[in-house]
């Protein structure tokens, strides 16, 4: 299926083939950018149109595929030499994990990212706070230390444990990025730039996915990650993370201006009013901010509680252990 990005309506490339031409040929040429501006746009948002407009010939679909593709052979790997490997991992890891992330790039989402706010909102809250969480869970890392040679094992530790790695992923640091890459995107003229340049709006698909990781990986993530903090610590990080999404969201429902200046009116999609769309997009972000951190918390607080319980049976075990050594002491004896 031929795809025409929405992105390339409201370049300058009209007004650019306008001020070349004059007179009749002007007109001409402006009937002509006009008429192709209405037939790239998109169809009016429906789940039809959400599976027709799919996408599969991107950088980032050819990723996903690799890295599904990577962790399964791992996972083979392992079955070869007689290991188990948590089939819940693997779920985590492929489906809400991977597949999430294809679930607003590849699918048919694509198509709106740039049309509407809303549907950019749920990119961002899938790529940086939903995604990362189920890759984390998925032990990519431990899968990875488990299944490369000696070599390549001892490469991957030294990354691991480097100074750099441990400044991004010390919990202060990666909650900073993590709380202040939204307001510097949209509340300065970088997120109209991204609007405007493909290859500027692919990266910012890809920042969120590396920002989520990086705050969800140490809070959550089942990897030997340095510098992780106990669950007390790690509970109140998640916690202090709720009202971040509660004023990022309202401040973008109360905006008198809207985001991107004048990109969405331009688009003259008469389906869609950018104002409505920009109110909704921050009810989005609000709720399904809330939605994420509390779950957190509740996923934490469980871990915790699992923590103590081993540490209880570990105990337990330590003092049977002492005992019977006393009984056989005092038998000896």
């Amino acid at each position: 299926m031929l795809h025409v990005d929405p992105i390339s309506v409201a370049t300058p490339a009209a007004p650019l083939l306008t001020a070349v031409a004059t007179g009749p040929a002007a007109t001409e040429v402006t009937a002509s950018a006009g008429a192709l501006a209405a037939e790239a746009a998109p169809p009016p948002f429906s789940v039809t149109a959400v599976v027709t407009e799919a996408r599969l010939d991107s950088w980032l679909a050819v990723g996903l595929v690799l890295a599904a593709g990577l962790y399964l052979y791992g996972v083979y790997r392992l079955r070869l030499r007689g290991d188990r490997w948590p089939v819940a991992r693997t779920i985590f890891f492929l489906g809400p994990g991977l597949g999430g992330i294809a679930s607003v790039t590849v699918s048919g989402l694509h198509a709106y990212d740039t049309t509407l706010l809303s549907v950019h909102m749920v990119q961002h809250m899938v790529l940086s706070m939903v995604s990362p969480i189920f890759l984390a869970l998925g032990a990519p890392v431990t899968l990875a230390l488990r299944t490369l040679p000696t070599g390549p094992r001892k490469r991957l530790l030294a990354v691991v444990h480097s100074r750099i790695a441990r400044v991004y992923t010390f919990p202060l640091v990666a909650f900073a990025i993590f709380v202040v890459n939204p307001f510097a995107l949209y509340f300065t003229d970088l997120y109209r730039y991204t609007l405007e340049h493909t290859w500027a709006h692919e990266v910012v698909h890809a920042h969120f996915i590396m920002t989520g990781c990086v705050f969800f990986w140490p809070l959550l993530g089942l990897d030997p990650l340095p510098g992780r903090w106990p669950y007390p610590g790690r509970a109140l990080l998640m916690l202090l993370s709720v009202p971040f999404h509660t004023v990022l969201g309202l401040t973008i429902m109360q905006s008198t201006t809207l985001f991107g200046g004048d990109w969405y009116p331009s688009l003259g999609l008469s389906w869609a009013d950018p104002w409505e769309d920009q109110v909704l997009a921050g009810g989005i972000l609000w709720a399904g901010g809330e939605f994420v951190s509390v779950t957190m918390l509740a996923v934490l607080v469980v871990q915790w509680m699992r923590q103590a319980e081993r540490e209880a049976r570990r105990i337990d075990r330590e003092l049977d252990r002492q005992e019977a050594r006393q009984r056989a002491a005092e038998s000896t004896a």
